[in-house]
């Protein structure tokens, strides 16, 4: 008998830039997919009216299973795109914290389909990121649905 499984996996990749736009810290970070976000993605194929996913957010503590602990800034998604190719099956999230924005001791994020509170998808942990007042951070996040 054949079984198939559908898992839904992501990746983070997390950038911090200083005000010149040189490259101080980047790190790439395996995520949690959250019980409500597998019902999103099932929600999204029936249509039944959840929200497409439309924010990331950062924080400065560790993720729950329905929220980040300490929510330090959230902002709308810079952009949200699928793969090509062999990648077809990949959704990418890229969030953007300018300078003076978001700025603190970041250890978590994920991404949310409301403005401030909503469903979180995936979620993410991590060792600290110090974001100045002139830093810019850049998440790209991969969510990739399916085994290739």
């Amino acid at each position: 008998m054949k079984e198939d499984h559908i898992t839904i996996k992501g990746r983070m990749v997390a950038e911090l830039f200083d005000e010149f736009r040189n490259l101080k810290d980047r790190r790439e970070i395996e995520n949690t997919v959250t019980a409500l976000g597998d019902a999103h993605v099932a929600d999204q194929m029936s249509d039944q009216g959840n929200t497409a996913m439309s924010h990331m957010a950062v924080g400065t503590g560790t993720p729950t299973a329905t929220a980040l602990q300490t929510e330090l800034d959230r902002n709308a998604l810079t952009s949200t795109t699928q793969g090509t190719g062999g990648d077809d099956n990949d959704v990418i999230y890229v969030g953007t914290w300018a300078a003076g924005d978001g700025t603190g001791a970041i250890t978590e994020a994920g991404i949310f389909n409301d403005p401030a509170a909503g469903t979180m998808f995936v979620s993410a942990s991590f060792a600290v990121i110090n974001k100045g007042a002139g830093d810019t951070l850049t998440i790209t996040w991969t969510v990739s649905f399916g085994a290739t």
